[in-house]
């Protein structure tokens, strides 16, 4: 099995310990805003190491849309890659765990409504759009 390899960034490493130490009842939301989180365990795309990133939980029934939204960064979020490179992933939800595929969405139909589910859960997305010239990935989890 690989490694776990923590998070370079400080409260991502700290929410991901907080939760998981927790079985999933603290660290359920992103810090001061209340709004929930979910835990999405992927692989390293080049190191092959598990990487844990926290993600808004935006839920469209049994899956989970997964934004790749770094705030309107110029680029993507690393997690983008991995996801890109090796689709089998696990999400941890409060105190379940799922495994879960991902698929990258694309194109204007499927894409826009999960757009659409993304920002009614968590609507900075639209302003992250705005903010970025790329076009801010969207991928949907589905039960393995």
């Amino acid at each position: 099995m690989a490694d776990y390899i923590p998070s370079p960034i400080q409260w991502v490493r700290e929410q991901v310990e907080l939760y998981e130490g927790s079985g999933g009842t603290q660290g359920t939301t992103l810090r001061d805003t209340g709004m929930p989180v979910i835990i999405v365990t992927n692989t390293g795309s080049r190191s092959g190491a598990i990487r844990k990133t926290p993600l808004m939980r935006v839920k469209d029934g049994d899956r989970y849309v997964l934004v790749g939204s770094m705030g309107g960064a110029p680029k993507n979020p690393v997690w983008v890659y991995n996801l890109r490179a090796n689709p089998d992933v696990e999400v941890r939800d409060g105190t379940e765990v799922h495994a879960m595929r991902v698929r990258e969405v694309q194109g204007e139909g499927e894409r826009a409504q999960l757009w659409a589910a993304a920002v009614a859960a968590f609507p900075p997305y639209a302003e992250y759009q705005e903010r970025t010239t790329r076009t801010i990935p969207v991928f949907v989890a589905e039960p393995a």
